[in-house]
């Protein structure tokens, strides 16, 4: 899952320690979160538009999805007049904060690793805010040094 730091961190993941995930207005990022995130399952968080944009932390989902009412909201900025609660278009989850990594491990250093050639978020391009991420990619990056230190 992709955020802005300066719009919302792992930081204020870590502080607010549950938080809900709104305002995507994808429409495939929106099917994965609302046909395919349960409870339980663990994320990574990562940051872009930054320097170094990378992988920030890990969250876990403890609610599935269900309608965002940020888009029926005239006044937020991911309004949408098309969605209502009787017709909602657009979902979301909720998150719980479970782990900070001690530094960002780096788009430059996921790319830098032939295991994770495949994975969505190094394509060039990609620019979802959410992308599933293999059981293998996920155990390799689990076992980068990175979480050592």
């Amino acid at each position: 899952m992709k955020s802005e730091p300066n719009l919302f961190s792992i930081t204020h993941l870590a502080t607010d320690r549950t938080s809900y995930w709104s305002g995507v207005r994808n429409y495939q990022a929106r099917n994965f979160m609302r046909d395919q995130m349960q409870v339980g399952e663990l994320f990574f968080f990562y940051h872009s538009r930054i320097e170094p944009i990378g992988i920030a932390g890990i969250g876990e989902i403890v609610r599935t999805g269900y309608p965002d009412d940020t888009a029926w909201d005239p006044n937020d900025e991911h309004y949408d007049p098309k969605s209502s609660p009787d017709h909602p278009i657009w979902y979301r989850v909720d998150i719980r904060f479970v782990r900070k990594c001690p530094e960002i491990i780096s788009l430059k250093r996921l790319k830098s690793i032939p295991a994770l050639k495949g994975m969505q978020v190094v394509q060039k391009g990609m620019r979802l805010s959410i992308q599933p991420v293999t059981p293998a990619e996920w155990n390799h990056v689990m076992n980068l040094p990175e979480w050592r230190k």
